[in-house]
């Protein structure tokens, strides 16, 4: 409906001739369907800023082109709006400022995004059901089902630097509290994420406390610090700054400090249907160490090597994964995972989806922190799922994991997750 007004708005606007240098400004590339300006022309058409047709209908069902959305533009700034409206007029002008100044409008020096601080975030209800199968033929079951919403604001500071952060608060619908089953209270708003990011072309500066590198195959956690990375289709990126060691999968013993120095260095590469990464990993954990030596002696180190790699066969068929390998252990020292996809559900178009299946071996002391749901650290096997986007921004996901555990202890895992997502 939006997409319709705005086109039949398009048609009903006509502004004064156009300087033949328009082209410039490539008018003819569209703006996306899920633009902010297509719900600012609508605002400015309702309250009677734009103009539609003398019936009052709008017709058409087309994408805008940047020169066609400049045009509308033009037409709303030269009325006398004050209030939300001039708010909304000032904001597009920001945004099509180029296109405008071909069109011979003279933009004043205003802000590209007039409203300084954007939230975006997401609402979601998660079902976890484990089935631990022993030896004896005995098993248990453990089941969980958290409700999370999740803020991430982003400020401007000005044209180089931003500030993002990251606020979550858990309940649990299994037992209709906040408490989870370590017995803490999620319930509480809490503050994850919180960072500056500096751009400066090709070179970018992280300060404060964000997620690393890998944090999507080894290491899904937060540390604080400082993150340097340079380049576009090959990237360098190093991080130097702490880590909580209480967040860490294998669990340096005797800790005073709960924190303990962290290092990353890596390069990424991405070339039309390939893209790939090699990083290092290091942690010192100070005053703990990690067992996880065959000859009983023990290490304040991890030291761990990480390559992943994906490459796109055609719109549809993929492949990715990774292997990761710790230097410092003899114990569950490697971890990996090979993935196949097809498809894949996309947020913001309705009846979408897609379906993967992926072997993974999860040694858990060649991992930092864990992002699987299914296949856990120190467990080997077999994963499938499927994702659907029921509405826009609204999208469900299912997978089930068969697996072993990695220890020799003979245990078998069946893993089953449900999740429902609600994005704005």
């Amino acid at each position: 409906m939006k997409k319709a007004l705005v086109s039949a708005l398009t048609t009903a606007l006509v502004v004064g001739a156009a300087s033949t240098t328009f082209a410039a400004a490539n008018p003819f590339s569209d703006v996306p369907a899920d633009h902010w300006a297509y719900d600012a022309v609508s605002q400015l058409a309702a309250d009677g800023v734009i103009e539609g047709y003398g019936d009052t209908t709008f017709k058409g069902n087309r994408n805008i082109t940047r020169y066609e959305m400049a045009q509308m533009v033009a037409k709303a700034m030269a009325k006398n709006t004050s209030g939300a409206d001039k708010a909304l007029v000032d904001k597009l002008a920001a945004e099509f400022a180029e296109e405008l100044n071909n069109l011979g409008v003279r933009v004043a020096n205003l802000e590209r995004n007039a409203d300084m601080v954007k939230w975006n975030g997401e609402a979601r209800y998660t079902y976890k059901h484990d089935k631990t199968k022993y030896n004896d033929g005995t098993s248990t079951t453990k089941s969980s089902g958290p409700l999370l919403l999740r803020l991430e604001p982003t400020a401007e500071v000005n044209d180089h630097w931003k500030v993002k952060a990251r606020l979550d608060a858990t309940t649990y619908a299994n037992n209709d509290s906040g408490i989870n089953e370590k017995g803490e209270d999620d319930s509480k708003v809490t503050l994850k994420r919180i960072w500056a990011q500096g751009n400066y072309g090709k070179f970018q500066v992280k300060l404060g406390k964000f997620a690393q590198i890998n944090n999507d195959t080894i290491a899904d956690t937060t540390f604080s610090g400082v993150e340097l990375s340079y380049g576009k289709g090959i990237k360098g990126i190093i991080g130097v700054g702490r880590i909580n060691k209480n967040s860490l999968i294998p669990k340096p013993e005797q800790l005073i400090r709960k924190s303990g120095s962290y290092q990353y260095v890596g390069v990424q590469y991405a070339s039309g249907k390939y893209k790939g990464g090699l990083a290092w990993h290091h942690v010192k954990a100070h005053d703990g160490d990690f067992k996880y030596k065959n000859d009983g002696n023990s290490t304040d180190q991890m030291n761990i090597i990480i390559e992943d790699d994906s490459y796109q066969f055609d719109k549809n068929i993929g492949v990715k994964g990774f292997y990761a390998y710790n230097n410092n252990a003899d114990i569950q020292k490697k971890a990996g995972r090979l993935e196949l996809d097809y498809k894949g559900a996309q947020k913001e178009n309705k009846g979408t989806w897609g379906a993967w299946v992926a072997y993974s071996h999860l040694g858990k002391n060649a991992m930092i922190a864990n992002p699987w749901d299914v296949v856990k650290p120190g467990e080997k096997g077999w994963e499938i799922g499927g994702n659907y986007t029921f509405l826009k921004n609204v999208v469900g996901t299912l997978r089930y994991g068969k697996t072993k555990d990695i220890g020799g202890t003979g245990k078998k895992y069946d893993h089953f997750f449900g999740r429902v997502q609600f994005f704005f």
